[in-house]
């Protein structure tokens, strides 16, 4: 049997609300409806799950999917031992036994042919075959699927299913308005007020470069990462430096232009 103990988000997680996601979450829940949550990178959907498991009382089984994935990873396999041939059950099939939420972050990152073995769970069969073990299991009560990608990076060779999207209700993110995103990074990283402001201006300017120049601008979470090198006495402009400019982009001219932005909140 599972420890579910180890599973369970037994700390209130910190999470900013932002709209009525809260009560919609709650209401999709409390009809087990499958959940999919769209938006930017490092915007705080896997937070929201995780706060959302939190509050709610149920395990959480996070699967981080990426393009080597297979159906074996998220259901299970057969494997060899000493004492021979022993079933392990992956994390979907975990969660869907014990009643826990189970979240497929960058679900759009895993292949089709892996991900159609969500399928019998997000209608009304709920219900995950095992075909190589001979067995199906009827999802717990509890059980529900969520799951989420960033749509800016939707192609045509990374995208889901019609068939698969609409399976799901769904809730938009966004990065939060500048308030708001101001008083996460504040709590998140331990700088004050105005620090914090001033790192969400620079992030601004950069997200309103995608596109022009950037795959995507700077993330609340990058924003974090800024904060706590400066709470530990880094420079500001160094520390602004290494998390929201470098890991951004190589190509020098953008790095100029949001170096540009760093210096004029920080010299």
């Amino acid at each position: 049997m599972t420890d579910i103990e180890q599973y369970q988000v037994t700390r209130e997680p910190y999470y900013r609300p932002v709209h009525d996601e809260i009560a919609l979450y709650e209401a999709a829940y409390a009809a087990r409806m499958p959940m999919m949550l769209k938006g930017p990178t490092g915007c705080g959907k896997s937070r929201f799950v995780e706060y959302m498991a939190w509050k709610l009382g149920r395990p959480l089984v996070t699967v981080a999917c990426n393009e080597d994935m297979t159906a074996s990873d998220l259901v299970g396999r057969f494997l060899l031992d000493r004492e021979g041939t022993r079933w392990q059950d992956g994390p979907l099939t975990i969660a869907a036994r014990i009643g826990a939420i189970c979240y497929l972050d960058e679900v759009v990152e895993a292949r089709q042919d892996t991900t159609v073995v969500i399928h019998p769970l997000t209608d009304h069969r709920r219900e995950l075959p095992l075909d190589k073990k001979g067995e199906v299991i009827k999802a717990h009560p509890d059980f529900q699927l969520v799951i989420s990608y960033n749509p800016g990076y939707q192609s045509l060779m990374k995208d889901l299913k019609q068939s698969t999207k609409q399976r799901f209700g769904a809730l938009d993110f966004d990065y939060p308005e500048s308030e708001v995103e101001a008083e996460i990074v504040a709590h998140e990283s331990g700088v004050d007020g105005e620090t914090a402001a001033k790192l969400v201006q620079i992030a601004q300017r950069s997200r309103n470069l995608k596109g022009h120049g950037l795959d995507e601008g700077i993330s609340t979470r990058l924003l974090v990462y800024a904060g706590q090198l400066i709470a530990k006495g880094v420079d500001p402009v160094s520390a602004c430096h290494m998390t929201l400019v470098r890991p951004l982009t190589d190509d020098p001219d953008m790095r100029d232009t949001l170096d540009a932005a760093v210096a004029t909140f920080f010299e």
